[in-house]
């Protein structure tokens, strides 16, 4: 490059100084919430996931569901109830996340209960019902033959 084309090109110059041009400088910091917001996060995102518009409210709010994982491990361990804003919750200690791995457990063994109960009521309904179609073509069956 001849000299005159390198006077064209600005110098960088290192005073210290942040440039403003600089991704994070003067950007968006960087959000905190306070042990009530997550949990009323973590209560509005079911609310939203059962009606199967969880990804929308993810996006409406700006979260990600690593947040969400996080936040539902440590509402289980019971880690976020009883905090006030400003309050560290640190990791839940053992006993904290046995608590929630069975509190997890519970949850899913009755869910499966529920279904079974279901499952049950209905092939009792069903017995029912061929058992009186059975009868109803004995009947029929017995006039038939008179």
């Amino acid at each position: 490059m001849s000299s005159s084309m390198l006077s064209a090109v600005p110098s960088a110059v290192d005073d210290g100084v942040m440039s403003t041009s600089h991704p994070r400088a003067g950007g968006p910091h960087r959000r905190t919430f306070t042990p009530q917001q997550k949990l009323a996060h973590l209560e509005a995102y079911e609310q939203a996931r059962d009606q199967n518009e969880g990804g929308a409210y993810l996006r409406r709010e700006g979260l990600y569901s690593s947040l969400i994982t996080e936040w539902r491990r440590l509402r289980d361990a019971g880690v976020l109830e009883g905090k006030s804003a400003g309050q560290s919750v640190g990791r839940p200690s053992k006993d904290q996340a046995e608590i929630a791995r069975l509190r997890r457990e519970l949850e899913t063994t009755q869910q499966r209960l529920g279904r079974t109960e279901a499952a049950l009521e209905i092939m009792g309904k069903a017995r029912a019902l061929l058992e009186d179609i059975s009868e109803s073509a004995d009947t029929e069956t017995k006039r038939k033959r008179r």
